[in-house]
């Protein structure tokens, strides 16, 4: 019987569990993926702790994984028992040894590509893609802003926005970050402990602002950062690593410069399986090309993902974080 991560009660990551389970059979359109890698994203703290309600008490956390199918249902034709796949949209369960999941989720890897190169960029990646594809198309010549710059998210962004042609500033909490960061596209590096961001992208950009804020961060950098925009220019706010965003006078976006905000997740813009090859198509074009490089930084037994969430909400991680499986 294969093994997962089980959390019965919301709460601090000793809520998470290694227990057997039984993953059952796949029905037609799902199918069967023994796990090799599984990645680690803050949402799967948001389930963990109920900000986000999850699916049902129990459950198994996780968003992202790469693996080989070892089954499919009736009416399954584009993957095949022996196919390496990965995926990092659906409902959470990602962290288990073997999954019975809706199969129009799943996509092919690449030869090219290692599992743990796909288990650690599909939700990251594909998240990137929306924001600087889909929410805010950059373009050559834009600065932009992109907060948590040497996170899964950020260091991908940058790579892939700097491709694009834009200018990208990016906030820090330490100067080693702000290497990292630069290392991967961001030309401004701002640490937010020791520099004002906002003075700093004032400064940058004689004043102007920029026309887009790509926000994870949430509570201690939403207001500020509607400050760092320009008139008529759009507030991205995708995560909330630090807390919930309060409740937001909207007077506020007029008086700020006729500002737009929008609140988007990845699952909305990979809904279609047309959009869900569009997105994991271009992020892995890139990815074989060497324009996005993922830095795989920390690594877990998938049974002691309880430390990893540790690491993750003490903001001991940079780039990816995976959870292995043997």
């Amino acid at each position: 019987m294969p093994q997962a991560i089980v959390v019965h009660e919301t709460g601090g990551p000793e809520q998470m569990h290694w227990e057997t389970v039984d993953v059952g059979t796949p029905g037609a359109g799902e199918a069967l993926v023994r796990h090799t890698v599984v990645g680690l994203n803050f949402i799967d703290v948001y389930f963990r702790t109920g900000l986000y309600p999850p699916p049902q008490l129990p459950f198994t956390p996780g968003m992202e994984a790469a693996g080989v199918v070892e089954a499919v249902g009736e009416g399954v034709d584009h993957i095949a028992p022996g196919d390496r796949v990965a995926y990092a949209a659906g409902p959470p369960g990602a962290y288990t040894e073997q999954r019975v999941m809706a199969a129009d989720r799943l996509v092919k890897v690449p030869d090219s590509i290692s599992d743990e190169t796909a288990a650690a960029m599909m939700l990251k990646g594909m998240t990137a893609w929306y924001l600087l594809r889909r929410t805010y198309p950059v373009k050559a010549g834009d600065t932009i802003l992109v907060h948590a710059a040497a996170g899964g998210v950020g260091l991908i962004a940058c790579q892939w926005a700097k491709h694009l042609g834009a200018t990208v500033i990016g906030t820090v909490g330490s100067p080693e970050k702000a290497e990292l960061a630069r290392a991967h596209g961001c030309d401004h590096p701002i640490n937010y402990n020791t520099e004002d961001f906002v003075e700093r992208v004032r400064e940058l950009t004689g004043g102007k602002g920029v026309p887009v804020v790509y926000d994870s961060v949430g509570q201690s950098t939403f207001l500020p950062s509607l400050d760092c925009l320009s008139p008529r220019g759009i507030l991205v706010s995708f995560g909330q690593s630090s807390g919930p965003v309060e409740p937001l006078n909207v007077g506020q976006l007029a008086a700020k410069g006729s500002l737009f905000l929008t609140r988007p997740t990845l699952f909305h813009y990979v809904a279609a399986r047309e959009d869900l090859e569009t997105a994991a198509g271009e992020l892995f074009e890139l990815v074989e090309k060497g324009v996005v490089t993922i830095e795989v930084n920390h690594r877990f037994p998938l049974a002691q993902a309880a430390d990893a969430h540790r690491a993750l909400e003490g903001r001991q991680t940079t780039g990816s974080t995976v959870l292995t499986l043997s």
